[in-house]
């Protein structure tokens, strides 16, 4: 994939970031999107509801973000496409809202052409 044809947004960034230091995002992986909630209760409907999409859904209090110290982290196996990851970015984001929560990033592993040899 050529990095000009991604766009220059966080996403994006991360993406040729990513490119850049030889990671193929041609290659499905587990992506792991992170969701914020200021308490347990609204962590988990948000679970509930997201569990209709995606069925790896892990709910935790880590307070790393201190108004908001309940993670859900929902992993999505997906090639890490800017538009894929957008659209999973919005549907969580939009859901996670309604209950006071908001998206706080993502991550996967680097996966290399290399990385794929047995």
């Amino acid at each position: 994939m050529d990095q000009h044809e991604i766009p220059d947004d966080e996403n994006g960034c991360v993406l040729k970031r990513m490119i850049a230091s030889g990671d193929d995002i041609t290659i499905p992986r587990k992506v792991n999107f992170s969701v914020v909630f200021p308490d347990e209760a609204s962590a988990r409907v948000f679970r509930e509801i997201v569990l209709v999409m995606w069925d790896d859904v892990d709910i935790y209090f880590s307070d790393v973000v201190c108004e908001l110290p309940w993670d859900v982290t929902v992993s999505v196996f997906m090639a890490p496409s800017h538009r894929e990851i957008t659209d999973v970015e919005s549907c969580l984001g939009e859901q996670a809202a309604k209950l006071g929560g908001r998206n706080d990033g993502w991550g996967c592993f680097e996966r290399s052409a290399e990385s794929q040899i047995n």
